[in-house]
């Protein structure tokens, strides 16, 4: 009923033992490898370098206020992860990815603002987020072009364009001209990095 190695000669029975034990180990390498080449592309940007930026202001309600030059908001390693979540501060401060469909805004319908979850910037409204397919939160355009930036990522030999916060350089996701109009751009963010406000 069963099929058993128990008739099969030991030879046989050792090397599918070998060909298991060689493929399980070149897994976890595998595994160790990605883990400690994860992208960095935020350490430098993160300095303590204090200076002036400038941001679009907006309220709770996603009225725009007022164009600001305000300081950059400046922390360190340890001020930052006390403030954040683990899987918080290695998406925003370490540039790592959440899993699709794990977030917990790729499927949030409601009406409102989604701000920066390191220093509350406004970055998104619910008003440009549309239905990707792909699992993270998808938005045709920010709040305010100047509230993000842009930088080119090499990393896992691909190119294409990170997004952060003007405001605390928090990575945010990534830019792909792969969207719907009216600018054709799909604006993929990391649930983790943004905190919703909703509109009452």
């Amino acid at each position: 009923m069963f099929d058993s190695n128990l008739d099969q000669d030991p030879a046989s029975v050792k090397r599918t033992r070998r060909a298991f034990l060689i493929t399980s180990a070149s897994a976890l390498a595998g595994v160790a490898l990605w883990s400690a080449r994860k992208p960095r592309i935020l350490e430098a940007k993160t300095s303590t370098q204090p200076g002036d930026v400038t941001i679009v202001q907006f309220s709770d309600d996603g009225k725009r206020l007022r164009t600001a030059r305000v300081p950059k908001v400046v922390k360190t390693e340890e001020e930052w992860r006390k403030q954040l979540s683990p899987n918080a501060f290695d998406i925003t401060r370490h540039a790592d990815t959440e899993f699709a469909y794990s977030g917990k805004y790729w499927d949030l319908h409601d009406k409102g603002l989604y701000r920066c979850i390191c220093c509350d910037n406004a970055l998104f409204s619910s008003e440009t987020k549309f239905e990707s397919g792909t699992g993270w939160p998808s938005f045709w355009a920010p709040i305010a072009k100047e509230n993000v930036s842009t930088e080119k990522d090499k990393t896992f030999g691909m190119v294409r364009d990170a997004v952060s916060c003007t405001l605390c350089d928090a990575h945010l996701g990534h830019v792909f001209d792969d969207g719907p109009p009216p600018t054709g751009l799909r604006y993929c963010m990391n649930s983790a990095s943004l905190r919703f406000v909703k509109r009452t």
